[in-house]
């Protein structure tokens, strides 16, 4: 299933100083793209989906956060990802989970590595929030925030300090809005969600373009996604790689 690609593992550190190692998985050359895996695991339709970039022309960077590896099984992947709860706090409001840290130094290390002027960055559902977090950081140039959720059960908070909020809207004043998606009728990222977004991003100007594709699934990127002309998850997959085209 991760034919081609390198595994590499990294290690820094998150907030309270502790030391966090999580295995990498990289494929391909061009512009470089990190992927944040959603919730259950990093299982076949993610790495379909690094496929897709790959093969659109940019080098993906899979950095396994939690769950197991290659299998779709979810109880067992929710059973272990409350091993790594002292990294992501599905619950905070009002702040980041710690792992935004070491996301953040690999950003850094992967701009470093790969020789390029920045990276960008894509999350998904339970990472969705990260994407915009990660978006503040000297690293990321470009950044796409698929189904943002947490904090779970608080659908009108946001997963970010007001610090963090103020930094990446400084940023993205800079480099032009970022893109966040949902499907219309999700029930995971509600339309609250995207309104807390829009009322903390986009008073004064649009600083994150939010776009609601119809149905009513939630994996947009991968188990959800339709391919084909008139689908709309095509469309957007088609509109989230000519932004990252022109940003990288």
């Amino acid at each position: 299933m991760l034919n081609g690609f390198q595994k590499r593992s990294f290690s820094a550190e998150i907030s309270g100083g502790r030391l966090v190692e999580h295995d990498l998985y990289e494929k391909g050359d061009g512009p470089v793209i990190v992927i944040l895996q959603e919730l259950p695991g990093i299982e076949k339709e993610t790495i379909r989906f690094a496929d897709k970039m790959e093969a659109a022309g940019f080098r993906v960077v899979l950095p396994h956060l939690f769950g197991q590896l290659g299998k779709f099984a979810l109880a067992q992947n929710v059973a272990r990802f409350f091993c790594v709860r002292r990294e992501i706090n599905i619950f905070a409001r009002n702040q980041s989970s710690p792992i935004v840290d070491w996301l953040k130094a690999l950003c850094r290390d992967t701009q470093l590595r790969n020789n390029v002027s920045g990276v960008g960055v894509i999350g998904m559902c339970l990472t969705g929030n990260f994407a915009i977090s990660l978006m503040a950081d000297e690293s990321v140039v470009a950044s796409v925030a698929a189904q943002p959720s947490l904090p779970v059960f608080a659908q009108q908070a946001l997963h970010m300090s007001s610090e963090e909020i103020e930094a990446t809207k400084r940023k993205l004043d800079t480099h032009g809005p970022m893109h966040a998606y949902r499907f219309a009728g999700d029930k995971l990222c509600k339309a609250e969600k995207f309104a807390a977004i829009d009322k903390a991003f986009n008073s004064d100007r649009e600083r994150i373009t939010l776009t609601q594709v119809p149905g009513n699934q939630h994996a947009m990127l991968t188990a959800h996604f339709i391919e084909g002309e008139n689908s709309p998850t095509q469309k957007a997959l088609d509109e989230i790689i000519g932004y990252f085209r022109e940003r990288l």
